[in-house]
């Protein structure tokens, strides 16, 4: 039976758990025994090698695929944000970026405005969805996942379409996303070196965790450089953010799940 415990404000709150998860599909084991805690404040990155089951990993917590051993623990009252890799609209639709921020239901118009400005697209609300580029659609997404305000937001590969500059800006958003609401955030990218800017903590995954902690701990770990294949210290460079007022969460100590 799942657990639940009321949202708090708390940078230690765990928001989700999960114990001992396996995934698989088609018959293939796509994620094996996974022990994860998330917390209010934080911002986690997974990374992997593609195939590694960075996708599967936040669909199973959302709950939008079914899980074939382990327990997901999720915090009661818990408003999750998810902004998937991909979503497929019909370029023909005559939808504007505020019908689409309006669905399943309506918004107020200053809610809709203030999700686009924190998403980076301000005043595109009336733009018609389909003639938005790739990264403001990735925007608009992020928009939609943030209008209720989420204690914990997904976002799966979400700085796709984005050139370098805008990915950076992307990762500063999120910190500032963090400040606001307090939530936690998780993270699956490819952006092995920008991405350090914004984590708290990197999980490193390949169908089980190989290693977790700060990100310090993480690229100089044996299993993460096996994943990737490279002891170059330059290519392993860490943007760290800038120390800010926030308590984190406790650093994992690096270990191998599998």
């Amino acid at each position: 039976m799942a657990l639940s415990a009321p949202i708090m404000t708390h940078p230690q709150t765990p928001l989700i758990e999960a114990h001992d998860l396996n995934v698989r599909i088609g018959g293939n084991a796509i994620l094996e025994d996974i022990t994860l805690c998330l917390r209010a404040g934080e911002i986690v990155t997974v990374v992997g090698p593609n195939g590694s089951g960075k996708s599967t990993l936040l669909r199973a917590l959302i709950g939008a695929l079914a899980i074939d051993g382990g327990h997901i623990h999720k915090a009661r009252d818990l408003r999750l944000g998810y902004v998937p890799q991909r979503l497929h609209i019909d370029p023909t639709l005559p939808l504007s970026v505020r019908r689409f921020l309006n669905l399943p239901r309506r918004h107020h118009r200053a809610t809709i405005d203030q999700a686009l400005e924190q998403a980076g697209i301000p005043g595109r609300a009336d733009a018609a969805l389909a003639s938005l580029s790739g990264g403001e659609f990735q925007r608009a997404l992020m928009a939609r996942a943030l209008i209720d305000e989420p204690n914990l937001l997904m976002l799966d590969e979400a700085s796709q379409g984005l050139d370098q500059t805008g990915t950076a800006d992307f990762y500063r958003q999120l910190e500032h996303i963090r400040d606001r609401l307090g939530c936690g955030i998780l993270l699956v990218s490819h952006d092995l070196h920008v991405v350090m800017r914004a984590a708290d903590r990197v999980i490193c995954l390949n169908h089980h965790i190989c290693c977790q902690g700060r990100p310090e701990a993480v690229t100089a770990a044996p299993e993460y450089r096996a994943l990737f294949g490279t002891d170059d210290e330059t290519a392993l460079a860490i943007f760290r953010h800038d120390p800010h007022h926030h308590p984190h969460a406790p650093a994992a100590e690096d270990d191998d799940a599998g």
